[in-house]
């Protein structure tokens, strides 16, 4: 499939802040299922510093802006093919140990309710691709999509509990439950192009990757119920949302700050 993605991501200040460093992750994976033809990355008012490709594979940049300034936009726009790979996330080139991804974190601490919903899931390391499969399930039924109820730090045991949540408390929750069970599991953030029932996808999306015997790391969309196919573009990864972050950075200033995003993922002609 070919895609054409333009990303907007809007930051004001209620003041004028003296100065902004910022780490991108917003550069697509290296593997069998993507290859990039065009990817342009603008920091309005912004100083491109260095770039690296980290332990897992993903690339990130440096950019600083100069103050004083009420407002940083930072675009993206590219062009890039992808093909389905069922999940398979083959042909990506890291140095960290899939057993790395067995860390907890805030977010994805399990209580005594996500617990329980792992233990009872049938299945066994032994068919890791079974139980990945029944793990992902299990988190579909259990938390509906459902946008604005949870926030940005909504950990995975209170999304549980409420039952419903974004793609992102069903990354948590899937995350919990394959690391309750032995299988290291890690934080995808990326786009995709359209929900399963075809409507339009008007926000950066993250899905879960399972470290399966054999196959290696597999992607889970518990969101939206199926692995990651052509429609999926991905970005990078970490141990939970805030490590997997496609900006972080750190603002010089003081006052409010507002966050705006507008992402359009379309297919192109072939």
């Amino acid at each position: 499939m070919k895609l054409r993605i333009s990303h907007e991501t809007t930051y004001r200040y209620g003041q004028p802040i003296r100065n902004l460093v910022q780490s991108l992750r917003l550069t697509p994976s290296i593997f069998e299922g993507q290859k990039v033809h065009e990817w342009q990355i603008d920091v309005s008012g912004g100083i491109r510093g260095p770039g690296f490709r980290d332990g897992a594979g993903d690339w990130i940049e440096g950019w600083t802006v100069r103050g004083p300034v009420d407002q940083v936009t930072i675009r993206i726009d590219g062009r890039i093919d992808t093909r389905d790979m069922a999940g398979v996330l083959r042909g990506h080139r890291e140095m960290i140990h899939p057993m790395a991804y067995l860390t907890e974190t805030a977010a994805t601490k399990p209580d005594a309710s996500l617990r329980d919903l792992a233990t009872g899931v049938q299945g066994s390391t032994a068919d890791s691709l079974d139980l990945a499969h029944r793990l992902s399930t299990q988190v579909s039924d259990s938390i509906a999509f459902r946008p604005g109820v949870t926030g940005h730090a909504t950990t995975a045991a209170e999304a549980l509990a409420l039952g419903e949540g974004v793609c992102q408390d069903h990354t948590h929750a899937l995350l919990a439950l394959a690391r309750v069970r032995d299988l290291p599991a890690r934080y995808v953030s990326g786009y995709l192009q359209s929900t399963v029932d075809g409507k339009a996808n008007d926000a950066a999306h993250a899905w879960a990757e399972i470290h399966v015997q054999g196959l290696g790391w597999v992607g889970f969309d518990a969101a939206n119920r199926c692995c990651p196919d052509e429609r999926y573009v991905r970005l990078g990864s970490g141990l939970d949302a805030s490590d997997a972050a496609p900006i972080r950075g750190v603002a010089m200033g003081s006052g409010s700050e507002e966050l705006a995003v507008a992402v359009r993922v379309e297919e192109l002609a072939q």
